[in-house]
């Protein structure tokens, strides 16, 4: 699905009476950090949640960084609504609009934390270790080590700093340590890899194919390409496509973007590590009401509700592309 499609999925609020009405149902709204693919995933499970609990809930999908999510939340306040879920973009410098959402209703986060500020809860994976999963998906497809791009929307955000951190560390044979921080730009060697860099896009599918065509001119004795947000392996796999190199590059991806899965089927993309953004849709909406209920034993000691990632490799990706279109409602 094209971005300027999906911008259109923003604020879209499912069984909710029109304004004056009589519904009395507590209102719960999902926030993410961009328009995406992987975000229509999440709205099934958003939406199904909905249904089961009958409560009435929203997708957000501000297309416009860190402005744009600002805005939504402070719409949201307006609305009243009863809890908020949100995929942080920038946790350090959101703090603030953060912290004023968690005074006034219910906050949570999913997919991309905040730990520093007052939300309740994160539902998600543990990213650091979901980047070194990705990383062993590198070193099979690169046995004898070579020399590797890493592609991702930004790093700025919790998610995408520690999944790439991740790539690193399981490269160059490192500890584990998931509060250490390599510049974008350093080039980093060790235990038979070379990590070129890291390019980012700023959630803008355009420009992460050009960073991958930027890629195969500048350093065009690259061994294999990392994507780590959704869009990033199909504009990687659309760049090599048009330079005739499918097949020469290996590609590592991550989430289960359609392009990617029959990639992997095809044999152009060597696997992907999976997140599960229906679970992340449902179980936002889930916690929500519970929290809204006053039933507290929602929240673990730890305030991580874990959903681990998975590997998709040839093997098991058919079944995991029919199981989520049916999930979906594609199958």
């Amino acid at each position: 699905m094209m971005a300027a499609a999906l911008v259109a999925l923003v604020v879209s609020w499912v069984g909710c009476a029109p304004s004056g009405g009589g519904d009395d149902k507590p209102r719960f709204a999902f926030v993410t950090n961009m328009p995406a693919s992987f975000w229509v995933i999440a709205q099934k499970g958003v939406e199904k949640a909905g249904e089961d609990l009958d409560v009435n809930v929203s997708v957000d999908m501000p297309a416009d960084g860190v402005t744009g999510q600002k805005r939504v939340l402070e719409d949201l306040l307006a609305r009243g609504v009863q809890g908020i879920a949100v995929s942080v973009i920038d946790p350090a410098n959101q703090t603030d609009i953060l912290n004023e959402v968690a005074g006034r209703t219910t906050l949570i986060t999913h997919d991309a934390d905040a730990p520093d500020s007052e939300r309740m809860v994160y539902i998600g994976m543990d990213n650091y270790t979901a980047g070194r999963m990705c990383g062993e998906l590198v070193k099979e497809a690169l046995p004898n080590g070579g020399k590797v791009m890493i592609f991702v929307g930004r790093v700025e955000q919790d998610n995408g700093r520690r999944r790439r951190q991740g790539v690193i560390d399981e490269l160059l044979g490192r500890d584990p340590d998931p509060m250490r921080f390599d510049p974008p730009d350093a080039s980093l060697t060790g235990n038979g890899y070379e990590v070129l860099g890291t390019l980012t896009d700023q959630g803008d599918p355009v420009r992460a194919k050009a960073n991958a065509e930027d890629t195969l001119s500048r350093h065009p004795d690259v061994s294999c390409m990392v994507g780590l947000f959704a869009y990033n392996p199909p504009a990687i796999l659309e760049a090599l496509s048009q330079a005739g190199k499918l097949n020469q590059v290996k590609i590592v991806a991550f989430d289960e973007a359609d392009e990617s899965l029959q990639g992997i089927l095809d044999g152009t993309v060597h696997g992907t590590i999976v997140q599960n953004p229906y679970m992340y849709g449902y179980k936002s909406i889930e916690v929500l009401n519970a929290i809204h209920n006053e039933d507290l034993s929602v929240i673990p000691d730890d305030q991580f509700i874990d959903i681990p990632a998975r590997f998709i490799r040839k093997d098991n990706a058919q079944s995991f592309w029919d199981d989520l279109k049916q999930k979906t409602g594609e199958g």
